[in-house]
């Protein structure tokens, strides 16, 4: 009855959001890829935002039922079907009713199964498409024949471009350059070499220096297209997943004209989004990278590679939970990553029974069996953790949803007054779960 009811509630909405495009005619950026989404979806809002007045999906609206809620300004209703029924009641208002809406939406759209992307594009009709980055093994994919599927899956975003539109690509990511060959609208190329035009370079953390420690708070890269130039810095996030954001946020601004320097002024007021490899106070003075939103092979060898570029006087500590949705990739995805922890890590801890592969992992890579702690429940991790850390550690928190990590943010946070407005999934329905 549920499924009947969900159905049927997201094609009332579909339906309503629909109209509202046809009436309003706002013009439309559509974000996908493997990893760095949200990411890219918050930076793009980030530089039009300055300009152009704009709305984004909220979170990590991306399904068939987030777009639509995106397009009619409408927030998640859960379990709650009053909520549900005011959502349907303000779409009918915003189609019979004048509105000042939004002249450009940032629609983040991903795929959790064959068909998803495919259908919403028969009816967004982008007039920009970004697409971030691919990955061998990306998320979801256990859902899909191979990870090609995927790739063709996300791909229909591309062509559903308008001719007149633009298509904006990671062209460091091969399988995402050769998108290009699936549109006739004008294309535009991001990364950190040729044949990007949209191009970074000068990469590096910046740091908070003090006479016992320096602290990242943050990353500085140049970016140029053509002759124009800047200098971009993100506060509060670390990681090259900001940067290849940042710089779909500069090539959306690029192809509307926008000047770089205004792009780059930007970006002082930028908040990298929530449980994404965001920088936090942690207890006794260590310092949390909190990527606990979700977990890939791509995106967590991404994080552990981060890990090893800070300096610190502290350990590196990595707190890993399970990988989920990898089907027959899940066995060795753990270990490889676990081999990465040998590498770049002093102590693991792991959650969940599949993150046992990142503990043999580490453990055949020479770490030692004493520095390993293996848990269930990431509660049960955080608590633990919170007894053993000292000092200028410097931990890294990540797991896919189901394994709940923010809790072990909870425990180990210097300010846990403030956990719903720095931490990931904080609101009352998840909690509950």
């Amino acid at each position: 009855m549920k499924s009947v009811l969900k159905n049927l509630v997201v094609l009332v909405l579909t339906w309503e959001a629909k109209l509202v495009l046809k009436k309003y005619k706002p013009k439309i950026v559509a974000v996908t890829g493997s990893v760095g989404k949200t990411s890219a979806k918050d930076a793009i809002y980030t530089v039009l935002s300055g300009s152009l007045f704009a709305r984004k999906s909220d979170k990590s609206f991306n399904s068939e039922i987030g777009v639509p809620l995106t397009i009619l300004g409408c927030r998640n209703g859960w379990n709650n079907p009053f909520i549900w029924l005011r959502n349907i009641i303000e779409g009918i208002m915003l189609i019979i009713l004048p509105n000042h809406y939004p002249k450009w939406l940032v629609l983040e759209v991903g795929a959790d199964r064959p068909g998803d992307i495919e259908n919403l594009s028969k009816w967004i009709a982008p007039d920009i498409a970004v697409v971030t980055k691919l990955a061998d093994v990306p998320v979801h994919v256990e859902f899909f024949e191979d990870a090609e599927a995927l790739y063709r899956e996300k791909a229909f975003l591309v062509r559903a471009v308008k001719n007149d539109g633009v298509v904006i690509l990671n062209s460091d990511d091969e399988d995402v350059l050769s998108m290009r060959e699936q549109t006739t609208a004008r294309t535009l190329l991001f990364g950190t070499k040729s044949p990007a035009e949209v191009i970074a370079t000068s990469y590096r953390v910046l740091y908070e220096e003090t006479d016992m420690n320096k602290t990242p708070n943050g990353i500085v890269f140049d970016v140029s297209h053509g002759k124009e130039f800047a200098r971009i810095n993100i506060f509060g996030g670390l990681g090259l997943q900001h940067l290849y954001s940042a710089l779909a946020g500069v090539a959306v601004g690029r192809a509307l004209n926008i000047k770089i320097e205004k792009i780059s002024k930007s970006f002082f007021k930028h908040e990298t989004p929530r449980g994404r490899m965001k920088i936090l106070r942690g207890v006794k003075d260590s310092i949390l990278i909190d990527d606990s939103y979700n977990s890939s092979p791509l995106a967590l060898m991404e994080a552990l590679n981060t890990l090893e570029l800070i300096e610190t006087t502290g350990r590196k500590i990595a707190v890993l939970g399970d990988m989920l949705e990898l089907g027959r990739f899940s066995p060795d995805e753990h270990k490889k990553a676990g081999e990465k922890v040998a590498k770049v890590a002093q102590i693991l801890f792991t959650i969940g029974v599949r993150a046992r592969g990142i503990a043999e992992g580490a453990l055949n890579a020479g770490m030692s069996e004493k520095d390993i702690f293996q848990f269930e429940d990431s509660g049960k991790a955080g608590k633990e953790l919170e007894q053993k850390l000292k000092s200028y550690d410097v931990v890294l928190v990540k797991g896919s949803q189901g394994i709940r990590t923010e809790r072990v943010m909870e425990e180990i946070m210097a300010e846990p007054e403030r956990k719903d407005e720095l931490l990931v999934r904080q609101e009352r329905e998840w909690i509950r779960r």
